[in-house]
């Protein structure tokens, strides 16, 4: 702090924030500040920003505590423009003749008007940059509440702005009252409900730590890496490890101020329910932190982080009723799977047909078989996989769908099936396939392990894709309420990283027929064509090594083409390739200029009568030991074949005049050059690819 910046706190306190939009809700307010500061032309250092259950802020190390000075400058008429005009411009600046400036500009001399303008004073901006900003914050959803007509994510109590020290004077407008800026923080609800001055703060330490005093760890991160730690250590004490996974452990470390973490006990009935289901309504629905044996089995024990400190008597309070709630839910959990498991799941088969799918798609019961004959069509590409078993699995894929226990726990829709479909004694490929079939649901999941897994996940996506955009509903901007992004990106990486070469187009027009579809709509293979080069470009091949191995080609075999781009890739970062490359562009740009001229393409074909160098000879010679085209099955060797071209192509350029002063020698090796540019696309489109 100096005479020329000041710290600045800003703290909005409110009812609890959900969980899974304080970090984001965080980030988007140091951000909107960062942007006003700057398009107020107001200097500062770092912005640091801080989020608890009820507190939301930022703390600004240094910012200016007025804007600097500026000259506004307004230009004029001509130093020879009529009196009239003059006259109208000083009246519109109120300025008198002597204070205009005279300057020479490209286009004359000119009068302009230069005024000064003195910076306004930090204290005096932020009260309407301040509500500006809350007035308008992108919560993902929001509420009103009691006669007001401003929104937040949940009822607002206090904004607390301290400036150099001090409160700062302004309101908040609520649309029907003002809440006033004031400077009392409060603690932990229970533990330190007082209120806390922060007028004696003095950095963001001292501020996360006034609150820590009040048992308040508004560092979302501290708490993140408390209960890490904490149930690390706990696990250790119990011979297990922790099987939750990070997200889950932030959006826990999100539902308390101040983290203690206690052990509960799973009763010994429960633990024969399948683990997915344990694991469902122990993290998923109670937010508890699961836990694993060292050999990966289900740990009876779990931890539940209480937002109280410690205290034994109320901690076994805490615990008591948390086990209860637990024991209730997994009783109903219990209850379901018996009932499920009384008939086999294809009994749940018919109940789908009271399911609709989407208006123009039919019922869930269509979609299975749909599933049922596109996933043995599939599965004729996939090396392994049992037709039979993958049309039996996408067949019976959704009838867990009118289970008790998916009805209960939705999210193991899939799972469950595939447990179903082992107590009825299906094929133990059938209920492995079932299980997986909506693998991968995001980049960090993992793909079915089995070959009839991979057919009906195919099968799934390509399903959904064909259906949605038949019926015209398609995504839009960043909508796409039915994730057919994600379902493209899907099919996309099941092709590549189980490398299964499959005609898309094929299976996409079958598809299209079990729909009732005459044809597949033509936005979907661009479509799935943008997303496939996004995500060769996410895995580090350039954009226009992608652009030049896909072409302007019909998107077909996603397996190989992904093989070609990242070939390409490599060898263009070969010397041989870079070489290669260098000739290339004299070649295309040679050929460019002069087609250019004569108003036509030249013909890749040469006469070796009219070669005057032995280079041309040589380059020829090189040019016919090539095919004229190579297979997408040959790119390894079509690629080390190129590279072969590269000293024959550098030594024609060294000693060679293409621009002969006789009409058929230059024409002749500018057909040799078209040559070179026709087994070069053979290949790949090198003409996508940038200087």
């Amino acid at each position: 702090m100096s005479d020329q910046s000041a710290d600045l706190l800003i703290e909005i306190i409110c009812e609890e924030i959900p969980a899974r939009m304080q970090a984001r809700a965080a980030s988007d307010l140091a951000r909107l500040f960062a942007d006003a500061f700057a398009a107020a032309n107001l200097a500062h250092d770092r912005i640091h920003s801080f989020v608890a259950p009820r507190h939301l802020a930022v703390y600004v190390d240094g910012l200016a505590v007025r804007q600097q000075d500026s000259i506004a400058e307004k230009r004029g008429p001509r130093v020879d423009a009529p009196e009239q005009a003059i006259n109208g411009f000083l009246k519109s600046t109120g300025l008198t003749r002597d204070q205009l400036v005279t300057e020479e500009t490209p286009k004359g001399t000119f009068l302009f008007a230069r005024t000064e303008m003195k910076g306004t004073a930090t204290a005096a901006l932020l009260p309407v940059m301040i509500s500006d900003i809350l007035t308008n914050f992108p919560w993902p959803k929001s509420q009103r509440w009691g006669a007001t007509s401003f929104r937040w994510v949940r009822p607002l109590h206090r904004v607390n702005v301290v400036f150099g020290g001090s409160g700062l004077e302004g309101a908040l407008d609520l649309g029907g009252a003002n809440l006033p800026f004031t400077t009392a923080s409060t603690g932990h609800y229970f533990e330190a409900p007082a209120d806390l001055d922060l007028t004696g703060v003095g950095s963001a330490d001292d501020y996360a730590a006034l609150l820590r005093g009040a048992h308040v760890i508004v560092d979302q991160s501290v708490r993140v890496d408390m209960i890490r730690k904490g149930a690390k250590d706990l696990a250790a004490r119990l011979g297990c490890e922790t099987k939750t996974g990070e997200t889950t452990i932030a959006e826990t470390a999100g539902l308390v101020e101040h983290p203690h973490l206690l052990v509960g006990t799973i009763e010994d009935r429960f633990m024969l329910l399948p683990a997915e289901v344990l694991q469902s309504s122990i993290e998923t629905h109670q937010k508890y932190i699961t836990l694993q044996g060292h050999d990966g089995s289900f740990s009876p024990h779990f931890v539940v982080v209480s937002n109280r400190l410690a205290d034994d008597a109320r901690d076994a309070v805490i615990l008591a009723g948390n086990q209860r709630v637990l024991r209730a839910r997994l009783a109903d959990a219990e209850f379901f799977w018996m009932e499920d498991k009384r008939e086999p799941l294809e009994a749940y088969l018919p109940r789908l047909a009271d399911i609709a799918f989407y208006e123009g798609l039919g019922t869930v019961h269509d979609k299975a078989q749909r599933l049922e004959k596109l996933a043995a069509d599939i599965a004729a590409s996939i090396p392994g996989a049992d037709a039979a078993c993958a049309a039996r699995a996408g067949l019976l894929a959704k009838a867990d769908l009118v289970t008790g226990v998916v009805g209960e726990f939705p999210e193991l829709q899939g799972i469950m099936g595939g447990f179903y479909a082992a107590a009825a004694d299906e094929d133990t490929a059938t209920a492995v396939a079932i299980t997986a079939h909506y693998r991968p649901q995001g980049p960090d999941d993992n793909l079915p392990d089995s070959a009839e897994g991979l057919a009906v996940a195919l099968a799934d996506k390509i399903d959904t894709l064909v259906g949605f955009f038949g019926v015209g509903a398609r995504p839009t901007g960043s909508k796409d309420p039915f994730a057919l992004r994600r379902a493209a990106l899907g099919v996309i990486r099941i092709l590549i990283e189980a490398n299964i070469s499959l005609s898309l187009h094929d299976t996409l027009r079958k598809a299209a027929g079990y729909h009732g579809f005459a044809a597949i709509d033509d936005e979907l293979l661009p479509f799935i064509r943008e997303r496939f080069r996004v995500s060769l470009r996410d895995t580090g091949i350039a954009h226009d090594v992608v652009a030049a191995a896909l072409g302007d080609s019909e998107l077909d075999n996603i397996c190989l083409l992904a093989d070609r781009a990242a070939a390409l890739g490599t060898f263009l970062g070969s010397e041989n390739g870079a070489g290669l490359m260098t000739g290339w562009r004299r070649a295309a740009s040679i050929l460019k200029s002069e087609e250019s001229k004569d108003k036509q393409a030249f013909a890749p074909k040469t006469d070796p009568s009219l070669f005057v160098n032995t280079a041309e000879t040589d380059l020829h010679s090189a040019l016919e030991a090539l095919p004229v085209a190579f297979s997408d099955i040959d790119l390894d060797a079509a690629l080390t074949s190129l590279g072969g071209m590269r000293t024959p192509i550098d030594r024609f350029f060294e000693e060679v005049v293409v621009n002969d002063d006789n009409p058929k020698v230059r024409d002749n090796r500018l057909g040799l050059l078209a040559m070179v540019r026709e087994r070069m696309l053979g290949v790949a489109d090198f003409s996508k690819l940038e200087g």
